[in-house]
């Protein structure tokens, strides 16, 4: 992968949320409360990977 091509990415992010903007529709309501929701349930998902990975 180039430069170009990297995403970089904080500790517990698997997709953030500058990269899921790019797929989602104009959002007409309040952007900061998807953003945070967005965020809230990403951090959940890196969680369950994580306890996946050190459980097995």
């Amino acid at each position: 992968m180039s430069k170009e091509q990297e995403i970089e990415r904080k500790p517990g992010v698997c997709v953030p949320w500058q990269e899921k903007m790019k797929d989602l529709p104009k959002i007409r309501g309040d952007a900061d409360l998807v953003k945070k929701i967005w965020e809230d349930n990403d951090t959940w998902g890196y969680v369950y990977i994580w306890q996946c990975l050190l459980s097995f």
